[in-house]
């Protein structure tokens, strides 16, 4: 559910004070992960290596309070759930947004994330979903990136995660991944902790 709040009555009423008005008020982290258990399990599971780190991203993103505000059109709201985006190939050629809701349950969010973008895929319609806090992916698999910048339209204050194709070594593979929110959102501290998260519950896998 998604429910309107007043910024003077949340831990973020500064930062509303400070960011909503600015310009440019997004902020980008970029860290390097050890994706090593996501690839031996995705293998070990025939699972999907993106799949696997989507719902990575919704359980670190998932016990921050922070995730689950987000400033919107001058105001701030609040929802009690959380789903992860990503962008789909659709049979035209082009491009369909598919948002997949959190589930702590594997094998229930993997049902829901192959369903809900073959889905899109083959009606070439996104699958939006209101009710719940976004977290947008962008991944670009067929390109070693080091960072990803997004580009701030006003209409889109979602937190995005982004990366390009994992670096396999001789005993590890990594992935330079990059975390853009905005500053009304969270701080610098929320935003490294999500990223310290992500990289527990990769290695939990």
């Amino acid at each position: 559910m998604k429910t309107e709040i007043n910024p003077k009555d949340s831990n973020r009423k500064e930062a509303f004070n400070l960011w909503m008005s600015s310009p440019m008020p997004m902020v980008t982290l970029v860290k390097t992960m050890d994706v090593t258990r996501i690839l031996r399990y995705s293998k070990k599971r025939e699972l999907s290596f993106n799949m696997l780190l989507c719902w990575c991203i919704g359980k670190a993103a998932s016990p921050i309070e922070e995730f689950y505000a987000l400033p919107e059109h001058g105001k701030l709201y609040k929802y009690d759930c959380l789903a992860v985006n990503v962008i789909v190939n659709n049979k035209k050629g082009g491009i369909s947004s598919c948002d997949i809701p959190y589930n702590d349950d594997l094998s229930h969010f993997n049902h829901d994330y192959m369903t809900l973008t073959q889905s899109v895929s083959q009606n070439c319609e996104s699958n939006f979903l209101e009710e719940a806090m976004v977290i947008g992916t962008s991944a670009m698999i067929e390109t070693e990136l080091d960072c990803i910048v997004n580009q701030y339209a006003k209409v889109f204050n979602n937190p995005m995660v982004m990366w390009g194709k994992y670096r396999k070594g001789w005993f590890k593979a990594t992935l330079p991944i990059s975390f853009q929110f905005h500053h009304v959102q969270m701080d610098g501290g929320h935003a490294g902790r999500f990223l310290a998260n992500l990289q527990d519950e990769i290695d939990k896998l």
